[in-house]
Parts: C-alpha cells; sequence; structure tokens
C-alpha cells in the first residue's frame, strides 16, 4: 500500500531505538524526510545507520536533545522550525511504590512525558493549520486507561497525553489536520527484552519468561506474547498518511487486546 508520504517532512522524538526507532524506519521507507532525536550524537549516528541500511534512498537526520530541559527543545525548534507530521514519541518509565513518588519525581515525569509534546504542538500545530495539512500523533500507552499500580505517575502522563491529543483535535475542525493518540500493549522494547534476559538468566528460557509474564501481569492478553516495535509503527505511518484522513481525535488501540472494556 502507498502510504502517499513522499514530500512530507516527520519528526519522531525518541527515535534511536525501541518504537521511535521503528516509526522512523517505516516513514523514511514510505518516503517521508525523517528527523530523528536521541540524547547524544553516538546513538543518532547508530540509527541513522540502521535506518539507510534498510532504505538507502532514505532522507534521514538527527538531532541531539534532552526533553526534560527546555532549553534543549528549544534548541530543537530552532533547528527543525517546521514539519508535516509530528509524532510525540519519546517517553520515560519507572516502576516506583507511590509513596516514595516524590514531587520531583511527579514534574521530570510530566517534563518529559507531557509537556514535551505540549512544547513541540504549540510550533508546529499552527503552522499546520495554516497549510491546511498535518498530523499529529501521541505514542500513548494502554496504561492511559489501566493505571498500573507500579508506577502511578507514569500512568497519570499516558492520561493527560490522551487529553492533550482530544484537545488539540477539537481545535481541528475542517481542516487538513489530524491529532490522534496510539496506545501500544506490552511491546518488544529494549527495556522489555533486558528484563526478559534477567529472568531467563534466572533459570528460564526467553520463551517461558513471556509466557509467565502474561500468564500472571497481562492475563486479559488476547494475544499473549509482546508486540513487536515494528506492528505499533505500521499503525502509525498509516495514522500519519493523507489515507487516515478521517480519523481523528481517536485513542487507536495496538495493545494486543490487553485493554477488555469497548
Amino acid at each position: 500500500m502507498n502510504l502517499q508520504l513522499t514530500n512530507k517532512t516527520a519528526l519522531v522524538t525518541g527515535s534511536t531505538a525501541g518504537i521511535g526507532l521503528a516509526i522512523a524506519r517505516r516513514l523514511a521507507a514510505e518516503g517521508a524526510e525523517v528527523i530523528i532525536t536521541g540524547r547524544t550524537e553516538a546513538r543518532l549516528q547508530e540509527a541513522r545507520a540502521a535506518i539507510v541500511a534498510e532504505t538507502p534512498t532514505a532522507a534521514v537526520r538527527g538531532v541531539a536533545v534532552d526533553f526534560g530541559r527546555a532549553e534543549e527543545m528549544a534548541h530543537l525548534l530552532r533547528e527543525v522550525p517546521t514539519v508535516d507530521i509530528l509524532v510525540n514519541n519519546v517517553g520515560i518509565f519507572e516502576p516506583k511504590p507511590f509513596a516514595e513518588i516524590s514531587d520531583e519525581d511527579w514534574v521530570r515525569f510530566f517534563e518529559v512525558n507531557v509537556l514535551s509534546g505540549v512544547r513541540l504542538a504549540r510550533q508546529y500545530f499552527p503552522l499546520m493549520l495554516a497549510q491546511d495539512w498535518g498530523r499529529i500523533l501521541f505514542i500513548s500507552s494502554e496504561s492511559a486507561l489501566q493505571i498500573p499500580a507500579e508506577m502511578i505517575h507514569y500512568g497519570t502522563t499516558k492520561t493527560a497525553q490522551l487529553a492533550v491529543a482530544r484537545g488539540l483535535a477539537e481545535l481541528t475542525k475542517g481542516t487538513g489536520v489530524t491529532v490522534n493518540s496510539v496506545l501500544p500493549g506490552p511491546t518488544a522494547s529494549e527495556g522489555v527484552e533486558e528484563f526478559l534476559k534477567q529472568l531467563a538468566g534466572a533459570g528460564k528460557t526467553r520463551a517461558e519468561a513471556e509466557h509467565e509474564f502474561f500468564r500472571d501481569a497481562r492475563p486479559s492478553s488476547l494475544l499473549q506474547r509482546f508486540i513487536t516495535t515494528d506492528e505499533v509503527a505500521s499503525l502509525v505511518a498509516y495514522l500519519a498518511s493523507p489515507l487516515a484522513a478521517a480519523t481523528n481525535g481517536a485513542s487507536v488501540r495496538v495493545d494486543g487486546g490487553v485493554v477488555r472494556h469497548i
């Protein structure tokens, strides 16, 4: 399927690994010019090499930025003053008992997971409206709907992303701009793979560790395995395309059926 992304420019935040890298790879393969972000030049170079190895004709460049620092985000906005597609993927998570989550933790999570997308949208959204075309996507999580007891601060920021996205979508009436959220379920990112390796090191195979995770921690999953980053990227690429013009203000799940309610 031709997603008609040639001549579109896309910024994907947090895109040197995991879901973000998979999204950048897919958008580049579809012909979009892609700007990737990461915290170090070394990671950016590795990610760019991976994208070009898969798509030799890819137009891809990187900007180093720490999304927890407003001044570094200001630098990013100067380097990338306008885009057609914004994918707010960057995010942090950390299991922590509620009583131990400090004010500083709450602020740090909101700074990266919520305000990063707000700051970028504040610049790009009006420009998209002016050109009557654009796509903004927030990569949220099924944790936005099912707040994890082990990291309430993370789940709360994921819910906040849904609110920001829906609010922006309300401002797009009658235009060619759409704003949507994507809710992945448990996904085989770098962190998950390390988690499974640790369990495997405790005498279990990766397959056994994955089976036990879904049996004990995510029994509602219909997929009963970790989602691949490419499976998430496929949905994101479609929603970023002109073909998805009728999908706006939506929270679209790619969660393997973990969320039970309709």
